[in-house]
């Protein structure tokens, strides 16, 4: 069933109209009178409704049922990622709007290789929360994940630390595993920071920890930064009975 998002201030319980991209959507997709679809207010509630009318740049929709989302998972999860080459930020965005993240929130490090200007950040974070909202469409979401920059490493480290279960990935590290950190307490909020494509420095580390987050290890393997915030989260998820 087509799934479309509508902000909030154009929702109604009984009559809905879809109007430009969603429109534009909808006529790929070749609506007609009586098609079922379901409208989403990216809050978490789900309308199903069918399409009662098809004109230029609209869709009007009548509203059949309004529920919950049964697509959002149980634990809240950050993914913290610092600036990394390319366009390896917008597959972690994308793959990880699918496997059930609530935040994607990038930042700089001391080997990072990427460090865009506060002008180019700006265009790129359009760009990234709108692929945030197409993957969150297409993986039938009830919520679209936001999708921040952050100043510094030290202010990752303060926000991150705010989660009950906090994580920071080092290589080096090889005595805590990732599953020993999930297992030793409960938790309904989580926060994955993962470095650039050097890693993170020993003082970085050092800082981290002294912030209150969790030093783990990944494995044996070293990961490159691209797979290891997505590694993490679907461990995350498996763990908490997601899949």
């Amino acid at each position: 069933m087509p799934r479309f998002f509508v902000s909030k201030e154009h929702i109604s319980d009984q009559f809905m109209v879809l109007t430009g991209e969603n429109a534009a959507h909808a006529k790929v997709l070749r609506l007609k009178n009586g098609d079922e679809v379901t409208v989403c207010d990216a809050e978490g509630t789900d309308y199903r409704c069918t399409v009662s009318d098809v004109a230029s740049g609209q869709i009007s929709l009548v509203v059949h049922s309004v529920e919950p989302s049964q697509s959002e998972a149980k634990v809240v999860c950050s993914i913290y990622m610092a600036f990394a080459k390319a366009d390896k930020f917008e597959h972690v965005i994308q793959k990880a709007t699918e496997l059930g993240a609530s935040e994607l929130i990038c930042f700089p490090s001391s080997r990072c290789v990427s460090k865009p200007d506060e002008k180019s950040l700006k265009k790129k974070l359009e760009r990234w929360q709108k692929i945030a909202s197409s993957a969150a469409e297409q993986s039938r979401r009830g919520k679209i994940p936001t999708v921040l920059a952050l100043p510094s490493y030290e202010a990752a480290l303060q926000r991150a630390a705010r989660s009950e279960l906090a994580v920071c990935f080092y290589e080096n590290e090889e005595n805590l595993t990732f599953r020993a950190a999930i297992e030793e307490k409960p938790f309904t909020t989580a926060a994955i920071l993962t470095g650039p494509e050097g890693g993170f420095s020993e003082e970085e580390i050092q800082q981290a920890s002294e912030a209150g987050l969790r030093i783990c290890t990944l494995g044996s393997r070293i990961l490159r930064c691209e797979t290891a915030p997505l590694c993490a989260l679907s461990a995350l998820m498996y763990a908490k009975g997601e899949f």
